[in-house]
């Protein structure tokens, strides 16, 4: 049986926490902004033709992993239990521009730089002795560590509700093109080598919150990736003929400043 590590548990709650924190931010600017300012907020230039700002974002991140035929069939053949990615947090800062098509609908432009770590963790039968073997040395875990560091440039459309005193909520839909810093040689040399390029598909949800001097819009977004980014020539032969694909996926908490 797997051993409980608790770095990895409290992994797997990120998803929960982004969308928690979320949730309680957007309770506090709410409070916040109809007790602090009464009178309706002109700020964040909803009315020009083109806006302007620039936001924070934490993210976390892992990769959608599909096994090869022959992995699922015998397993044991390649001498591994299983290959599991685990979301890992990272951050990202950008600027934003907003095109105003209508006063509930946006074309919303992103370019932003981030920084990804994605974390895999690889578990293999142990070569201990049938007559030694117990629940903590059954197998043995590995873990990889792809990091990257990504221009971005994510543009959707952002559909407003209607607003009501200062906050109206608003949902995004739309994709992102992005490129890793990092050259290909470079990345080649990881246990697990990837390609450095990648188009999303993006769907989020979000309040505006309108305040006295600038307009505040937290946002949770969830991103997939549509290319695959395994590139087995270059991977480890151990564990090469296990992976048939990988493809990004993430959830990202924006704080937007206008």
């Amino acid at each position: 049986m797997q051993t409980i590590d608790i770095r990895y548990q409290l992994n797997l709650y990120w998803r929960k926490i982004i969308v928690l924190g979320f949730l309680l931010l957007i309770s506090f600017s709410s409070t916040f902004a109809q007790a602090r300012f009464k009178e309706i907020s002109q700020s964040g230039q909803d009315d020009k033709l083109v806006s302007y700002g620039f936001f924070l974002a934490t993210h976390t991140s892992s990769w959608r992993l599909k096994y090869t035929e022959a992995f699922v069939s015998d397993p044991a053949a390649a001498n591994i239990q299983s290959i599991m990615p685990v979301f890992t947090p990272g951050f990202s800062l950008g600027f934003l521009a907003t095109l105003r098509i209508h006063d509930q609908l946006n074309l919303v432009f992103t370019p932003k730089v981030a920084f990804y770590e994605f974390r895999t963790d690889i578990n293999t039968f142990s070569n201990v002795p049938d007559a030694e073997i117990n629940e903590t040395n059954f197998y043995t875990t590995e873990t990889v560590i792809n990091e990257a560091t990504m221009v971005e440039f994510p543009l959707f459309f952002k559909y407003k509700a209607q607003r009501f005193n200062n906050s109206r909520m608003f949902f995004t839909a739309g994709g992102s093109a992005m490129f890793r810093t990092k050259d290909q040689e470079e990345a080649d040399i990881e246990s697990i080598a990837t390609l450095g390029r990648d188009f999303t598909i993006d769907l989020g949800l979000g309040f505006d919150m309108y305040f006295k001097y600038f307009k505040f819009s937290p946002e949770v977004r969830f991103s997939h990736g549509l290319l695959d980014m395994y590139k087995p020539e270059a991977t480890d032969p151990a564990y090469a003929s296990s992976i048939q694909s990988l493809r990004r996926k993430s959830i990202t908490l924006y704080l937007n400043f206008q």
